[in-house]
């Protein structure tokens, strides 16, 4: 898959694809169902989306909301073997363009689109005016094709990042699983941390939670796939998200244990799936405490994951 973003300046090889649009933020089953209506015979299969979410970009001060950052995004979308990814840089210019400039300058002069799916609750240009009637009627202007995805249930419930947020947040990632399509996974890099988890006997893959949604601060059972340097693979493991209340900080990241594991990551990219909540966030008398306790959350999420 090729990442592009802008629409300005492609070759004619990267230009005319039959594309999904939207934020796409968790690709979830009803993302996956506008993604699968865009696959034509013929056509490179393309996403466009914005960077940085629009909700950024007008609320900047807003609490993290994300389910993915642009990685892990993109990670996914690969998975479903997108051709061409359109991260339109979502900025004031952008905002400003009106619907017909948008669909003009944006979907047929830049990208070259002959084909475009959405949802049906998509907006787009300045002010969200333009509705999926109106991208309509500019597609047969601008001599693209137009088709609106259905809305996806499941379980008499529409499929919605807001309604995977909540799953996540009250400590339920089987039942966002269900909705995702897949395990909610963080993506990043692999930071230098205080290396606590060495001297415990649990050394960790520490990795940031900036400008993500929060899922339930505690103890989860994980996979975890190393995505570059010599230990590329699929690995168990049992990972801490929080603010480490037993070292007075604040700062939310996510620690993740690998089982069995022995090497360096610092520098590699992880995705760590969330399987199951496992307990909260706790504080203890003492290290022996938290140490026993890490040994029973081990033993339990070794367990878990064996019944996947």
């Amino acid at each position: 898959m090729k990442r592009h973003h802008h629409w300005n300046g492609l070759t004619e090889a990267e230009r005319g694809a039959s594309v999904a649009m939207g934020n796409f933020d968790g690709v979830h089953l009803g993302h996956r169902s506008v993604i699968d209506l865009a696959r034509r015979d013929g056509m490179a299969l393309g996403v466009v989306t914005f960077e940085p979410h629009p909700r950024e970009f007008f609320a900047p001060d807003s609490p993290p909301f994300r389910l993915m950052n642009p990685e892990a995004r993109a990670n996914r979308l690969a998975r479903l073997e997108v051709d061409q990814l359109y991260e339109l840089p979502f900025d004031a210019a952008l905002a400003a363009l009106a619907p017909e400039d948008f669909a003009r300058t944006v979907l047929s002069d830049g990208l070259g689109i002959r084909h475009i799916v959405v949802g049906a609750d998509f907006r787009f240009g300045k002010g969200r005016a333009g509705t999926v009637t109106d991208l309509e009627a500019l597609g047969r202007r601008f001599g693209f094709d137009v088709t609106v995805a259905p809305l996806v249930e499941t379980g008499g419930v529409e499929i919605s990042s807001t309604a995977i947020r909540s799953a996540l947040a009250a400590g339920r990632p089987r039942e966002a699983a269900v909705m995702l399509g897949h395990w909610h996974r963080i993506d990043g890099e692999v930071l230098h941390g205080e290396k606590r988890g060495r001297e415990l006997g649990f050394p960790t893959a520490n990795m940031a939670m900036t400008g993500l949604h929060l899922p339930k601060l505690g103890v989860y059972a994980v996979k975890v796939d190393v995505l570059t340097g010599p230990h590329r693979g699929s690995y168990h493991g049992a990972a801490s998200l929080g603010v480490r209340p037993m070292f007075g900080e604040n700062l939310p990241n996510l620690e993740t244990f690998i089982f069995d594991f022995k090497g360096s990551l610092y520098g590699e990219h992880l995705s760590v799936a969330l399987v199951e909540f496992l307990r909260p966030e706790l504080t203890f008398d003492g290290l022996p405490g938290l140490i026993a306790q890490m040994d029973a959350d081990c033993a339990r999420a070794r367990t878990i994951l064996a019944e996947i």
